[in-house]
């Protein structure tokens, strides 16, 4: 989505954001290729910029995608991969995205690792299973979690309207908790940041952001309005909590 004079509009929303300081808050903006150099360029210093994806290896002939070693080259520090549109539109499956969260990891990339059920898997009650066996197809792979932020976004709640409940993404953020304690390590279950995605707004994001388990948010939508600023400000729950 989006043109020059749009991003260039958001991104002077957000540099006038009256927002909690880099210690209770860490802002990470991530627009469509195109425009990374133009946001890098002109956003606070305060927040940082991903890429929405990268290659799965060392660039070469794979004409149309972006390498890792492109988006260090342009110092961005960033990169969403394993998004539900990814896996679904494009046919990632979780092997394919498992070797790129550890392609990006070993560039020096921080990744930010999605995984999520669809409405029928939830409904057939296969949802942790499958987020299991997605986060598996990481953790199989990388062995230093200190540059992953796992986001938790159930596909059925992406764009839709539809947002898990506090309670069931509770749930789900404290299984994938409960699972990188018993298969990779109490450190890593305990130092890795669990963020949920699926229409997050200013009005449920308070809600959201007080559940034990849930350390933050991967925002759609509502990034491109004013209340994502409301969302930011919604950290200082867990910080006063």
């Amino acid at each position: 989505n989006g043109t020059t004079e749009e991003v260039k509009k958001i991104v002077s929303t957000l540099n006038a954001g009256e927002v909690p300081s880099k210690d209770v808050v860490e802002v990470v903006i991530s627009p469509p290729f195109v425009f990374l150099p133009v946001v890098k360029s002109s956003l606070r210093p305060d927040f940082h910029v991903a890429a929405q994806n990268c290659w799965i290896k060392k660039g070469g002939a794979y004409t149309g995608e972006i390498s890792a070693e492109m988006l260090v080259n342009l110092e961005i520090p960033w990169v969403i991969l394993g998004h539900s549109e990814r896996r679904s539109l494009f046919g990632e499956s979780s092997e394919f995205v498992g070797d790129k969260v550890a392609y990006a990891l070993s560039q020096g990339l921080n990744v930010i690792a999605c995984v999520g059920e669809t409405l029928e898997q939830r409904e057939a009650g296969s949802t942790m299973e499958v987020v299991a066996a997605q986060t598996k197809a990481i953790a199989e792979r990388i062995t230093d979690w200190t540059k992953v932020v796992l986001a938790y976004e159930p596909v059925w709640a992406i764009g839709t309207g539809k947002v898990a409940t506090p309670a069931q993404a509770q749930e789900v953020h404290y299984e994938l908790r409960k699972w990188l304690q018993v298969n990779v390590s109490p450190q890593v279950s305990a130092s890795t940041r669990i963020i949920y995605g699926g229409s997050v707004s200013g009005s449920n994001c308070k809600e959201l952001g007080s559940q034990p388990d849930v350390d933050g948010f991967l925002v759609g939508g509502a990034s491109l309005k004013p209340e994502f600023i409301d969302i930011i400000k919604s950290a200082v729950v867990k910080k006063s909590a």
